[in-house]
């Protein structure tokens, strides 16, 4: 699977069981990105989709990261990714550049993994999100 994720300056994901941030850039973004493909996430995920047009490709499982195939993306805003790592093929970072309160943090060391390219786009509610593209 490749897993798409977005996180702060610290590699923050959620605080007080809420995403940290969101942005309506992104969102399109990784809808673009996935066109053509299957993009899963689970019911709490797919709430930041609801008001997006050309979505066919969301799947929508609370139990997604057992079910993704190989090449399949995974948006992931509130799960452990580590009991995962040996099916992730790629890993998707997007920084918000910013400093966030967190109590939930990826837990992949990106230190284990080769990047492979990044890139910059302004976001609606962000100055600047990079992108990060990770392989084994």
């Amino acid at each position: 699977m490749i897993v798409i994720v977005a996180v702060d300056d610290r590699n923050g994901m959620m605080f007080n069981h809420r995403r940290q941030s969101q942005d309506r850039v992104l969102r399109e973004h990784i809808l673009q990105m996935t066109t053509g493909k299957k993009l899963w996430m689970n019911h709490y995920t797919e709430k930041q989709f609801a008001d997006s047009e050309n979505c066919a490709q969301i799947n929508v499982s609370d139990d997604f990261l057992n079910e993704a195939a190989p090449g399949e993306y995974c948006f992931v805003e509130d799960k452990p990714l580590a009991p995962y790592s040996q099916w992730i093929e790629q890993l998707i970072v997007f920084h918000w550049n910013r400093a966030y309160p967190g109590d939930f943090y990826l837990d992949i060391p990106l230190d284990q993994w080769k990047l492979v390219s990044t890139d910059e786009f302004p976001g609606s509610s962000h100055e600047k999100i990079t992108k990060e593209v990770y392989v084994r």
